[in-house]
Formats: structure tokens, C-alpha cells, sequence
């Protein structure tokens, strides 16, 4: 989860996030999604991950569309240990900064609660701030750091959520 490519700021689109749906993803949105992908981190995921996880996650594996365009995704799912778990999170670059992350975000963690998630545990890049400081607003604690997390061996925060923070930040 890290921010790859960061387009300057003129090359962003404004858009009102009243206009984006979150909804499950779909076969056909699989190459918009592995865009994001290629866009958005230097480990990629292979298209038969995506793929796999649609069929076994439909209900967590979210996409945001603006204007029939798939703009963002997040893939979050239940351990058997019911632990929720977001495996991943993107929005294109062109789109960022317009709150499609925190609504993807917002929509997977209900999910996830209501299937009986005692907690939502994900990973984070320690150098991606702009994540870290979305995911501590959304009530997400960094919990370890995970030494030579990433294959290039930069570390990794674990952070969770809980049901009792979860609630706090809802009512706030």
C-alpha cells in the first residue's frame, strides 16, 4: 500500500465524491484494476490473485467508479480466526486526494465488522505517511513494525481496528 506515482496536482481531477458508487467488483473491471495496480505499487499482484480473490471475497472486494470508470479498489477479507484484513488498497493517481480511499475504506471495514471481524489488521510502507495518517483517522493503531516486510526491504507497520474505535470514529 504506498503511493507510487503522485501526478502533480494540476493533472488531478476534482471531482465530488457524492458522484462515486462503491460497489463489488466484476470480471470485466479486473484490467482497470490491475492499471491501478501498475500505477499505484512496485510489488504487483498477478491478474489470477485478483481473480481468485473475486471468487472467494466477492463481498469485500470493492471497486469505486466515477462516470463508469473504475477509479480505485480495496480487497479486504475474513481469516478463519476472524480477523478482517485489507490486502490492498489503490486510487488511481489521477483521482486521488478527492476521498475515493477513505470511502473504499469506509465501505470494506463495515463489511467486515458485520461479517464478525473482532478486528481489521492490515499492513502499511513506514515511509507511506499519507496512508498511515487515513488510516490513523479511520481509528487504525500501528500495533509492530515488521522488519523487511517488502521484498526491497523496507519495513511494514502492522495497524488494526477495532469494533470499540471503529464505533468512536463513526459517531464522531
Amino acid at each position: 500500500m504506498e503511493d507510487l506515482a503522485r501526478p502533480e496536482e494540476s493533472m488531478r481531477r476534482k471531482i465530488p465524491i457524492s458522484l462515486v458508487t462503491i460497489r463489488k467488483a466484476r470480471l470485466f473491471d479486473i484490467p482497470y484494476i490491475m492499471e491501478i495496480e501498475r500505477l499505484s505499487f512496485r510489488e504487483k499482484y498477478p491478474r489470477g490473485l485478483f481473480l481468485t480473490f473475486m471468487e472467494a471475497n466477492p463481498e469485500t472486494f470493492l471497486v469505486a467508479e466515477y462516470n463508469g470508470k473504475v477509479v480505485g479498489y480495496v480487497m479486504g477479507y475474513l481469516k478463519p480466526d476472524m480477523e478482517g484484513h485489507i490486502m490492498s488498497i489503490a486510487v488511481h493517481p489521477d483521482y486521488r486526494g478527492n476521498g475515493i480511499g477513505k470511502a473504499l475504506m469506509v465501505a470494506v471495514i463495515d463489511r467486515l465488522f458485520k461479517r464478525g471481524a473482532r478486528w481489521i489488521g492490515l499492513e502499511v510502507r513506514v515511509s507511506n505517511e499519507r496512508a498511515i495518517n487515513l488510516y490513523k483517522k479511520l481509528g487504525f493503531k500501528i500495533v509492530k513494525r515488521i522488519i523487511s516486510y517488502y521484498s526491497d526491504g523496507e519495513d511494514a507497520y502492522y495497524m488494526i481496528l477495532r469494533p470499540e474505535d471503529w464505533e468512536r470514529v463513526r459517531m464522531a
